[in-house]
């Protein structure tokens, strides 16, 4: 049985009919510590710019 193009990132389980899998990218950058990092710096600078906003 051939797996269609947009069907690989799904997988069959007892739980779930179709429960989506993350691809090797997402993965990648999930077990990233420096991207981790990145992601920190940005969303804390985020929230410093709406917390700034209403004080």
């Amino acid at each position: 049985m051939a797996v269609k193009q947009e069907e690989l990132n799904f997988s069959r389980n007892e739980q779930s009919e179709t429960t989506m899998l993350p691809g090797s990218f997402a993965k990648a950058m999930r077990t990233n510590v420096i991207w981790q990092f990145i992601r920190f710096v940005v969303i804390n600078l985020k929230m410093l710019v709406v917390v700034s906003k209403s004080h």
